[in-house]
C-alpha cells in the first residue's frame, strides 16, 4: 500500500510540474503574441513553443509530437477566419512534403544499405576489428568509433556515415557489453562534427560558395568576397572532433544514459535464467596452448569431463578456426600454439589453466567474431518422444560434431546433470532437456528437425549471405561514387545503392522494409512542415532582426556570436539548408555594416548550423534515437554541453584561422 501511495504522490508531482511548465510556456506565447509584427508570426511562435514543450518535457512520444504539430499546421487551413489569417499557416499541398524530401528518402536509403552490408557480414569483421584494437573499455571504443565516422563524414553526408556505422556499433555492444546508448551519442555527434572538416562534409558547407557568387552581384567591387577552398575549413572542422572526441572520453560517464541496449538485455536475461534454473555459472574464456604445456598431445575427450570445461572453439597454429558443425570432436588433438574456445565455471577454469600452464587471455580476442553473442549462446533442446536419438547418448551420435551442440548439462526428472558427470555417456530419454551451447544458425535449423524440440526463442535468427558480400561491395561504392562524383541528388544516389541492394539479392524486400526505422521517418517529415513555416510566414527574419536590434552596437566577436547562435537556433526548428540560405545574406550584411569580413561572418552561419545536438531534430539524432532507446532529455543533457563547446571552439578557431 505505501508503494502504491508514493507512486501515486510522485504521479500527481510530475503533472503538477507539468502543469506550471505549461502555463510558463502559456505565458510567454501570451508576451510574443503582443510583440509579434503580424498574426502569421504570432501563431507560427506560439506552435513553435509547443513544439519545444512537447518536445523537452516528453508529454507523448517525439514522433508522435511531430505528427501532431503537422496536424495542427494542417488544420489552420480550416480555421484560418477564426485565427484571423488569410490563409493556413502551410499550403495543404505542401502539408506531406516531408514524406519526399531528399533527406527522408536519403535516411530511407542509407538505412537499407547499412542493412545490407551487414547482412553480409562486412559489418561484423569491421566490429571485431575494433574490438581487437580497442579492446572492451568505452575509454578506447569511443575514439576510434567516433574519429572513424568523422573521418567518413567529412567527404560524405553524415547520416549516411552514421547510417553506415549503425550495425557496427550494435555488434559492439553485444560483444563487449556496453550499452549502446553509450556508444551511438558520441558516434552520432562526431559525425555531425565531421561535416565541418572540408566544403563537401554538409550541406551547408557545398552551398556556401554559390551564397557567396549570389551576395556579390550586389557587392561593390572593392567589397567582394572570395570563395572557400575544398579544406579551408579543415583546421576548425578537426578541432571541433577533437573536441567531441575528448568530451565524450572525459565526461562521458557523468552526460551518458546507461540504457541497456536490447542485445544486452537479452544476454544477460538469458544468463541469469540458466544460473536460476539450472545453477550454471559458465562463462567464456580464451587460453593459449604452450608449447611446453602438458596438455599437448591430448585429445579434447581426455580433458573435458575430468576438469568439468567444454572446448567450443579452436585456432589452431596455422590460424584455421574451427568451431560449429563439422569441426570439432572429442579425438580433436590439442596442439602446440592452439587456441582454446572453453565453457566452464571461473573455478573450473582457474584449475584447468594451473594444471596444464595454459596462458589465459584477459578478453575473448580470437574468437570474438565467431563467439560473439549475436552468432552463438547457450540453449534449451529437448528430445521428443519420437526422436531418433532416445536410448543413444552424446558419445553415439556424436552430437558436438554431427549437430553442433556441445551439451554442457543435462535435465531429466527435476535433476540437473553437468559437465564432469560423463553426461556424454547418459542414453537420453524423451523428455530430457539439453542445455547447450550451440551457434544460433544451427539453433535456427534445428527447429525444422523432429529429433529437436527447440525451447530458446530468443535468440537472433540471423541468416548471414557473405555470399552477396560482393554485390553488396558494388552497389555501396556505386551509390558512393554517384554522391562524390555527380550532380545527382543525394536520394537518387542512395536509392540507387538501396534498389541494387534488393534486386542483387542482398536483401529481400520484407528485410529491407525492417531495415527502416519509421520513426524515424515520421519525425523528420513532421517537422519539415514546421520549418517551412518558420520560413515563409517571415517568423525566422522576425527573430534574427530582434536579436540583431540588441547586439547591433556591441563588438564584432559579439555580434559574430549572436549570428552563430542564431544559426544554431534556426538548425533545430529547420532544416540547416534553409537556415543556410536565410542567415547567410543577412550575415553579410551586418559584417558590412559594421567593418567586419562578410566571408568569416558567412562561414559563421555555413558551419553553426552543424551545431544540432540539443533535440534530435536533426538527421543524425533522429537515426540512432531509437536503436539507443534514448529520450529527449538525453539529447538535452550531453547535447547542451556539446552545443556551448561547439560555439566556444567554432568562434575561438574562426578567429584564430581567419
Amino acid at each position: 500500500m505505501s508503494n502504491s501511495k508514493a507512486e501515486k504522490t510522485t504521479s500527481k508531482q510530475r503533472l503538477k510540474k507539468k502543469v506550471a511548465i505549461a502555463a510558463i510556456f502559456f505565458v510567454v506565447g501570451l508576451f510574443m503574441a503582443f510583440q509579434e509584427p503580424t498574426v502569421e508570426i504570432a501563431w507560427v511562435s506560439g506552435i513553435l513553443l509547443l513544439t519545444i514543450y512537447l518536445f523537452a518535457f516528453e508529454i507523448v512520444e517525439v514522433d508522435v509530437a511531430a505528427i501532431l504539430i503537422m496536424v495542427i499546421l494542417g488544420l489552420t487551413s480550416l480555421f484560418a477566419p477564426i485565427m484571423g489569417l488569410e490563409k493556413g499557416l502551410v499550403h495543404p499541398q505542401h502539408l506531406f512534403d516531408g514524406f519526399s524530401s531528399n533527406a527522408v528518402i536519403s535516411i530511407i536509403a542509407v538505412m537499407i544499405i547499412g542493412a545490407g552490408l551487414d547482412k553480409t557480414g562486412i559489418m561484423g569483421k569491421v566490429a571485431a576489428f575494433i574490438l581487437n584494437v580497442g579492446g572492451r573499455t568505452e575509454a578506447r571504443i569511443i575514439p576510434i568509433i567516433s574519429s572513424t565516422v568523422a573521418f567518413i563524414s567529412s567527404f560524405m553526408q553524415n547520416v549516411g556515415a552514421a547510417a553506415l556505422f549503425l550495425p557496427v556499433v550494435s555488434r559492439i555492444s553485444a560483444r563487449s557489453g556496453i550499452p549502446m546508448a553509450r556508444l551511438l551519442m558520441p558516434m552520432g555527434f562526431c559525425a555531425i562534427l565531421g561535416g565541418t572538416v572540408s566544403m563537401v562534409g554538409s550541406s551547408p558547407l557545398i552551398l556556401l560558395n554559390d551564397l557567396i557568387l549570389t551576395s556579390n552581384v550586389a557587392l561593390p567591387s572593392d567589397k567582394q568576397m572570395a570563395t572557400f577552398g575544398l579544406f579551408s575549413v579543415t583546421p576548425i572542422g578537426v578541432m571541433l572532433v577533437l573536441t567531441g572526441v575528448v568530451y565524450f572520453v572525459v565526461a562521458g560517464r557523468f552526460v551518458l544514459p546507461d540504457t541497456p541496449s536490447e542485445s544486452s538485455t537479452v544476454a544477460s536475461n538469458t544468463t541469469q535464467y540458466f544460473q536460476d534454473i539450472y545453477g550454471i555459472d559458465y562463462a567464456l574464456f580464451e587460453v593459449d596452448v604452450p608449447p611446453n604445456s602438458p596438455l599437448v598431445g591430448h585429445m579434447l575427450d581426455d580433458v573435458e569431463t575430468a576438469y568439468h570445461i567444454r572446448v567450443i572453439a579452436t585456432r589452431r597454429p596455422d590460424g584455421e578456426i574451427r568451431v560449429g558443425p563439422g569441426a570439432l570432436a572429442r579425438d580433436t588433438g590439442i596442439e602446440p600454439g592452439m587456441v582454446l574456445g572453453i565453457l566452464s565455471s571461473p573455478a573450473d577454469l582457474a584449475r584447468f589453466v594451473e594444471k596444464f600452464g595454459l596462458v589465459k587471455h584477459d578478453d575473448i580476442l580470437v574468437f570474438a567474431e565467431d563467439l560473439a553473442s549475436t552468432k552463438a549462446g547457450i540453449a534449451e533442446v529437448v528430445i521428443p518422444p519420437g526422436s531418433n536419438l532416445v536410448g543413444k547418448s552424446a558419445r553415439d551420435v556424436w552430437l558436438r560434431k554431427t549437430y553442433g551442440l556441445a551439451m554442457v548439462a543435462l535435465h531429466r526428472d527435476g535433476e540437473t546433470m553437468r559437465e564432469g558427470e560423463d553426461i556424454r555417456s547418459i542414453p537420453f530419454h524423451a523428455g530430457d532437456t539439453l542445455v547447450v551451447y550451440t551457434p544460433w544458425d544451427v539453433l535456427a535449423r534445428l527447429e525444422k528437425d523432429r529429433n529437436f524440440v527447440v525451447v530458446t526463442t530468443e535468440f537472433p535468427h540471423e541468416e548471414l549471405r557473405p555470399q552477396k558480400v560482393g554485390w553488396a561491395a558494388l552497389f555501396f561504392f556505386i551509390a558512393l561514387c554517384l554522391v562524390l562524383f555527380t550532380d545527382v541528388r543525394l536520394s537518387i544516389a542512395l536509392l540507387t545503392g538501396a534498389l541494387g541492394m534488393i534486386i542483387s539479392g542482398v536483401l529481400n524486400i520484407d528485410e529491407a522494409y525492417e531495415a527502416v526505422s519509421w520513426k524515424t521517418v515520421f519525425l523528420l517529415a513532421s517537422l519539415i512542415p514546421l520549418g517551412l513555416a518558420v520560413e515563409t510566414s517571415g517568423t525566422a527574419k522576425w527573430i534574427a532582426d530582434q536579436t540583431l536590434e540588441v547586439v547591433g552596437h556591441m563588438p564584432v566577436w559579439v555580434i559574430q556570436t549572436a549570428v552563430a547562435t542564431l544559426a544554431t537556433f534556426f538548425t533545430l526548428v529547420m532544416s540547416n539548408v534553409g537556415a543556410t540560405v536565410l542567415l547567410v545574406p543577412l550575415a553579410v550584411n551586418i559584417a558590412l555594416g559594421v567593418g567586419a569580413d562578410p566571408a568569416v561572418f558567412a562561414l559563421t552561419v555555413a558551419i553553426a548550423t552543424s551545431n544540432s545536438f540539443l533535440i534530435p531534430t536533426h538527421q543524425v539524432n533522429a537515426l540512432i534515437m531509437g536503436p539507443a532507446g534514448y529520450r529527449v532529455p538525453d539529447f538535452m543533457r550531453a547535447g547542451g554541453i556539446m552545443t556551448l563547446l561547439f560555439l566556444v571552439v567554432m568562434m575561438g578557431m574562426l578567429n584564430l584561422v581567419f
